[in-house]
C-alpha cells in the first residue's frame, strides 16, 4: 500500500479520506509460461480475463477507482506464475473518535481489508516487506490533525460463513491546538478577566456593573455553543466542556457576588433607616410605645 495523502478528518461523522495505491501479488500456476521474455507488461483490459482477489474494504463507507484519463490500473505477469495488480482508490473509511481529550486527543484511524468470499483455508494474505509507504506529507489535506506514523497488523475474523484473514493499517493522529486556543480557550479567558473588572466600578453604579456583568454570561453562553459545533452530538464529557463551564462559573459567580453585595447593602441601609426612625420617635415621645401598647390592648378586651 502506498499512502498518497491522507485527509480531511471528518470528526462529525467520525470517518476520514484517503488515497492510496493498493497493490496485490500473487502466484497461478495456470499463467506460467515458458519465454525469453520474463515479464508482461499487460493493459488494464486483461484484468477482467484472469483471476484476481475478491479484496474489499471492510470499514468503507465510499470508495472510488479512479478511471481518468484512462483506468488507473496496473497488471505485470511475470514467467514463473506471478501475478501484481495495482490500481488507485479513494476510500472515505470510518474512524471512531474517542472524544474525552479534546482537543488534546489523540486517534488511531484503521483501513481494514480483507476477502469477500473466500475464509482463510482458500486465501491467505501477508504483508510483504516495506508493505505500506508514505508520500510527502507536506501536501496533505489534515488540517486540524498532525500524522504521527503507522503500523500494519493482521488478524483473523470468525463469522458464520467461516474464518478471514482481515488486514489493517493504523494510521496514528494526533490533533493540533492551534485553531481551538485562538477560537475557544482565548476567549474564554479574556472574557472571565472581562467579568472581574466589575470588581473595581463603583457598588453604587448598578447599571454598569449589572450589564457588564449579563453580557459576560451571555457572552460565555455563544463561545460554549460555538465550540460545540465542530463535533458529533456525544454524550459524556469532553476536556473543552470542562474548560468551557469552569469559565461559564466564574463569569456567572462575578455577577452573583454583585447582586448578593447589592442586596446585602440594600437590606443594611434600610434597617439602619429603620432603627433611626425609631429612636427619633422614642427620644421626643417616650410614651408614645407605650399609648399604643395600651390602646391595643383596651381593643382587644373590649372584642372579647
Amino acid at each position: 500500500v502506498y499512502v498518497n495523502s491522507i485527509g480531511p478528518v471528518d470528526p462529525i461523522n467520525m470517518e476520514y479520506t484517503i488515497d492510496i495505491f493498493f497493490a496485490q501479488a500473487w502466484y497461478d500456476s495456470r499463467l506460467k509460461f515458458n519465454s525469453s521474455m520474463k515479464l508482461l507488461m499487460l493493459n488494464s483490459n486483461m484484468v477482467g480475463k484472469i483471476w484476481i482477489p475478491d479484496t474489499f474494504f471492510r470499514n468503507s463507507r465510499k470508495s472510488d477507482a479512479h478511471w481518468i484519463t484512462t483506468p488507473n490500473r496496473l497488471l505485470r505477469l511475470w514467467s514463473n506464475g506471478r501475478v501484481m495488480y495495482t490500481l488507485r482508490l479513494t476510500i472515505n473509511a470510518e474512524c471512531y473518535l474517542k472524544l474525552h481529550n479534546f482537543p488534546m486527543d489523540e486517534h488511531s484511524c484503521p483501513l481494514e481489508f480483507s476477502s469477500y468470499g473466500y475464509p482463510k483455508n482458500e486465501i491467505q494474505y501477508r504483508w510483504q516487506r516495506r508493505s505500506v509507504e508514505v508520500a510527502d506529507q507536506r501536501y496533505w489535506r489534515l488540517y486540524q490533525f498532525a500524522f504521527v506514523g503507522l503500523r500494519n497488523t493482521s488478524d483473523v475474523a470468525h463469522t458464520q460463513s467461516g474464518e478471514y484473514v482481515v488486514m489493517t493499517i493504523f494510521f496514528d493522529l494526533s490533533r493540533r491546538m492551534g485553531y481551538f486556543t485562538i477560537q475557544t480557550y482565548i476567549p474564554c479567558s479574556m472574557i472571565v478577566v472581562l467579568s472581574w473588572v466589575s470588581f473595581w466600578i463603583n457598588k453604587d453604579a448598578v447599571p454598569a456593573r449589572t450589564s457588564l456583568g449579563i453580557t459576560t454570561v451571555l457572552t460565555m453562553t455563544t463561545l460554549s455553543t460555538i465550540s460545540r459545533k465542530s463535533l458529533p452530538k456525544v454524550s459524556y464529557v469532553t476536556a473543552m466542556d470542562l474548560f468551557v463551564s469552569v469559565c461559564f462559573i466564574f463569569t456567572f459567580a462575578a455577577l452573583m457576588e454583585y447582586g448578593t453585595l447589592y442586596h446585602i447593602n440594600h437590606f443594611s441601609d434600610t434597617c439602619i433607616v429603620f432603627l433611626l426612625f425609631t429612636f427619633i420617635i422614642l427620644k421626643k415621645w417616650p410614651g408614645y410605645s407605650f399609648k399604643i401598647y395600651v390602646i391595643n390592648n383596651i381593643k382587644s378586651h373590649e372584642e372579647d
